[in-house]
């Protein structure tokens, strides 16, 4: 990808009066539990308190706390245990505090009771940021800065010490209530029962003392438009801020840019005005001086980390500009907002002319990431070929939404980013200069241009075509060593003829990687396909797997049956981006499948597909309803059929999930089909 800096397109009609709504002082006390497989997460958010704790049984006890405040958290990890111990949670409560200098923290305190038939050993505590946590989950290891000394006062261990750089910092303790608390002097802590039937009683303590956010009230939140689904609505209160949006949690309490503007795109039916504006200004106000869209943030003590890394003193924010996908996403959906939508067409003019921290407007920043995507459009307009599309950054295997290593299979052109993408950001940028809001600029080639440019010329560059025969012998191949009976999948696929599908990216050399995706859900949320279009893709997706990516517990993101033994390892049901079912993904394929069944030129065969296919998907939607709320899931397949598999509890799993993700709460602004049908635009209902 070529990088240049170009004069930022200017934006008028900023001196609008603005548009103020106002909103509750204070937000009432939010307390939910989510259980999944071994994992009992309690989460807790009441003024400055929020907290989310997890407790996990089986063979891989831990208790863990995490605060939005500072992407910080505190943990307790033990040792394997010889049998599996179960937690169960009592109460939890917040709780406010002080530290030796009279600093004020903030967290909660929780009773519970731990069944451990042998005793267990404490492994190590972890106190600090949660990108630290998340590392010594990961891989046993921590900045020896940030070790915390434990203390024994009675029946209770406590670790607690300053941030690195002095600030108010954080503090865990447990409290053995009943059973017995043995070591110290050199020996390990062990935890052990008084008896078989007399679980270990505990008291938890956990407290940051980062900055708190400001939550959102319900109402200044979601409007009456907005789903029933309790356990969406209060994952979703739990995330959101008046300062940002959280990606997830536990594992991304903090803002990234990509979560956050697809998870405001397709919550834009129920939130509130002030809440999506706040959204956007959160991304706006991290924008690079040349109008990249940062991913992610590092904040508290992991900013301390990174500036002493790099012999600099303070805890200012650093920001990842490592993705492309979010530059192009940012146009889209702020056009959206202004341009599709009752509020935001009124208020637009006075969203435009607000003030971000930094002082500039929105609709400057706004110009600037215009621009960026303007520039990186030009080469492939003047000249069509895959060397001019969007690659990842040099030195990086990862650049959108599939951000694992492997997300890619390798590839280093993502589909999603050129063919879909980008032509919906220049079409973004087109409409929103017709309608006045961006000024014309001298450029050589109009918005517009060069979107009929992108939307003709990109998708055939990722296009693969298998001769049916191959095809059919790779998924019964693939279907066989993952122990699945291929019938349904081969009763799919034609006898003759050809199979075809969009590559989930190419090569450096520009050669497709043939790995069946789920990525065209964004086409149908943001583009116009053609009736021949719309019917490919909703053929290649909504064959049962391993043909396409149904399974009975919901639709898989990538299916490597065509792709070959070596992709084929990469892109399993235990890897992060592999054969595993993403909530979001689902959600953005069912709100897509929706826009385009409002359109009045497809054919009625199109149609049919279409309805077809939502039909299908909804079916598994439901299906899966228990885990609506998590990042991922995966699957087991038993006597005939899919069985759900919480992702990360698994001994082979690359990774964990978040029990509560920002954007698999969408689905309270999507309705369902049956809700939906012969009333246009029905309030979202219970998937």
């Amino acid at each position: 990808m070529f990088v240049r800096r170009f004069p930022s397109v200017a934006l008028s009609g900023l001196l609008a009066a603005a548009i103020l709504s106002s909103r509750p002082a204070v937000a009432e006390a939010l307390q939910f539990r989510i259980t999944e497989g071994e994992v009992e997460n309690a989460f807790y958010q009441d003024g400055p308190v929020a907290a989310h704790l997890l407790l996990s049984s089986g063979l891989q006890p831990r208790v863990l706390a995490a605060f939005p405040a500072g992407n910080s958290g505190v943990g307790i990890w033990f040792e394997p245990a010889t049998a599996p111990v179960q937690w169960h949670l009592e109460n939890m409560k917040p709780l406010a505090a002080k530290d030796a200098q009279g600093r004020p923290l903030h967290g909660i305190e929780a009773a519970a009771t731990l069944a451990a038939p042998s005793p267990l050993r404490i492994e190590d505590a972890v106190l600090g940021s949660v990108r630290v946590l998340r590392d010594y989950q990961l891989l046993r290891k921590y900045p020896s800065e940030t070790v915390a000394q434990v203390r024994r006062e009675g029946n209770t261990l406590s670790w607690l010490r300053s941030r690195l750089d002095g600030a108010p910092g954080y503090e865990i303790a447990l409290t053995v209530e009943q059973g017995r608390l043995d070591g110290g002097n050199g020996k390990p802590w062990t935890l052990g029962q008084n008896g078989a039937d007399k679980p270990l009683r505990l008291r938890l303590r956990a407290l940051t003392g980062e900055k708190p956010l400001t939550p959102f009230a319900a109402d200044a939140l979601l409007t009456r438009a907005a789903g029933d689904d309790e356990r969406s609505r209060n994952a979703l209160r739990f995330l959101s801020y008046q300062e940002k949006f959280l990606a997830g949690s536990w594992r991304f309490d903090t803002y990234f840019g990509r979560d956050t503007l697809m998870s405001l795109r397709l919550l834009l039916p129920a939130l509130q005005p002030a809440a999506v504006e706040d959204g956007l200004a959160a991304v706006l106000s991290r924008l690079a001086p040349d109008g990249q869209v940062a991913h992610e943030e590092d904040i508290g003590e992991f900013a301390v980390l990174r500036h002493r890394k790099e012999n600099r003193g303070g805890d200012a924010p650093i920001y990842d500009y490592k993705m492309i996908d979010s530059d192009v996403m940012l146009a889209p959906v702020a056009a959206a907002y202004l341009l599709d939508g009752a509020d935001g067409q009124a208020r637009a003019r006075a969203f435009l002319a607000r003030k971000l921290d930094s002082g500039e407007t929105a609709g400057a920043a706004l110009a600037r990431n215009f621009a960026l995507v303007l520039g990186h459009a030009r080469a492939f307009a003047r000249d069509p070929s895959a060397r001019n599309l969007v690659a990842l950054k040099a030195g990086e295997n990862v650049g959108e939404w599939r951000d694992s290593e492997i997300g890619l299979a390798g590839g280093r052109i993502p589909y999603d980013v050129n063919a879909i993408l980008m032509p919906a950001a220049l079409d973004a940028i087109a409409r929103l200069r017709k309608a006045g809001f961006v000024a014309e600029s001298a450029d050589t080639a109009s918005a517009a241009e060069l979107a009929s440019v992108w939307v003709r010329r990109a998708p055939p560059l990722f296009q693969v075509k298998l001769p049916a025969t191959v095809a059919r012998a790779e998924v019964a191949k693939y279907a066989k060593a993952q122990g699945i009976d291929a019938a349904a999948a081969l009763a799919s696929l034609p006898q003759s003829g050809e199979v075809a599908f969009n590559a989930l990216s190419l090569d450096a050399q520009g050669k497709p990687i043939p790995v069946l995706n789920s990525d065209d859900g964004f086409a149908l949320l943001f583009g116009r396909p053609d009736a021949a279009q719309l019917d490919a893709t909703l053929a290649a997706i909504f064959r049962p797997f391993p043909a396409g990516l149904m399974t009975g517990v919901g639709m898989v993101v990538a299916d490597a049956a065509y792709a070959g033994d070596d992709i084929q390892k990469l892109l399993g049901r235990n890897a992060y981006h592999g054969a595993v079912v993403w909530s979001w993904q689902q959600a953005l394929m069912a709100a897509g499948l929706a826009r385009q069944l409002q359109r009045q030129d497809l054919p009625g065969s199109t149609l049919a597909a279409l309805r077809k296919a939502q039909q299908e998907l909804w079916q598994v939607i439901r299906a899966s309803r228990k885990m609506s709320t998590s990042e991922l899931w995966s699957w087991n397949y038993v006597d005939g059929h899919y069985v759900m598999s919480p992702f990360g509890q698994g001994k082979n799993d690359a990774d964990e999930s978040n029990a509560a993700q920002l954007w698999s709460t969408v689905y309270l602004a999507i309705p369902a089909p049956a809700q939906a049908a012969g009333s246009g635009a029905a309030a979202p209902q219970k998937p």
